[in-house]
């Protein structure tokens, strides 16, 4: 029963020239829905597109965190934390072997996102700062081929990840972020289903050019843990956060970025931008715990690439 359904997730595309194979990917956290459409999408019209190499995409890469509708699986494990993961572990575990190995085959590897249920995400396209600069580059230049407003390039050496594997198996990977919160966006759909033709016609694999993104907000921040969404703006208290700004924003440092509000004690703490730089995450769920990210900042603000040293 398992194999069929993970078979009826997974489309693979070949052509009949010879070129590139890619791998597409959504659904490794089972709240977030708009790239497992995308991902349906890609898989109904490229097979008609498609002049050389091989596209495989999976739809839905933890099927099991997508029944519970929740980021981890019924076993409590989030498959973006445990990879490569173990055939013979627990179910998370298991599909994150599978997902694992079929990065490891490939020559290109693509991960798509959104903030799940609990945040919103402006689009961006990330990497991870891959130590061989030859794949770097090559990262670099994927990322180019998504018409999104933020690059984002992170520390190379957390472990478990999807990007992680194919860092390790040197498999040039990017993945994307764009929307959460509840509700369906079509907007996240097409960008995703468009960003991937447009690599494909840049890798070669599409018949005509693929463009570049016009000139982004790129930040390369080699900081340990830059990448890390969950560790951003920790909350000062338990309430409902009132936010006071919007993604996609420039801000200042200092500035108020909102309030946590206690309605049992009536207390209020106000929140402010830790650094100066463009909203680029904030948090979908009103209701907070002490510790909770409630949003991200990247320390830019003038377009065009910037580099953060350790």
């Amino acid at each position: 029963m398992k194999e069929n359904i993970e078979n009826k997730l997974t489309t693979v595309i070949a052509a009949k020239r010879q070129g590139p194979s890619v791998l597409i990917s959504a659904g490794v956290h089972g709240d977030e829905y708009e790239p497992m459409v995308a991902a349906a999408e890609l898989a109904a019209v490229l097979p008609g597109m498609l002049a050389h190499g091989q596209v495989t995409v999976v739809t839905v890469v933890n099927p099991d965190a997508y029944g519970h509708g929740t980021r981890q699986g019924s076993d409590g494990l989030d498959l973006a934390r445990i990879c490569p993961g173990n055939d013979s572990g627990s179910v998370s575990e298991a599909y994150a072997a599978r997902i694992s190995s079929m990065i490891e085959q490939v020559d290109y590897y693509v991960d798509m996102h959104t903030g799940g249920l609990t945040y919103e995400i402006h689009p961006l396209a990330g990497y991870m700062l891959h130590p061989d600069e030859g794949i770097l580059d090559i990262q670099r230049q994927m990322a180019r081929c998504f018409d999104v407003p933020v690059i984002w390039g992170t520390d190379y050496r957390p472990q478990g990840r999807t990007l992680s594997v194919a860092r390790d198996a040197q498999v040039p990977a990017v993945y994307l972020e764009f929307g959460g919160g509840t509700g369906f966006r079509r907007q996240v759909v097409d960008t995703y289903v468009t960003g991937v033709i447009n690599l494909l016609r840049f890798l070669g694999m599409i018949e005509g050019k693929g463009s570049r993104s016009p000139e982004p907000y790129w930040l390369e921040d080699h900081r340990p843990d830059s990448g890390y969404l969950q560790g951003k703006m920790p909350s000062p208290a338990e309430g409902i956060l009132i936010a006071g700004v919007a993604l996609g924003e420039t801000v200042s440092a200092g500035q108020y970025f909102g309030r946590i509000f206690d309605p049992v004690s009536g207390i209020s703490h106000s929140v402010s931008a830790d650094v100066a730089g463009i909203v680029f995450l904030k948090r979908a769920i009103a209701k907070v715990k002490s510790g909770d990210a409630l949003g991200g900042i990247l320390p830019i603000t003038q377009k065009g690439k910037h580099t953060i040293y350790e």
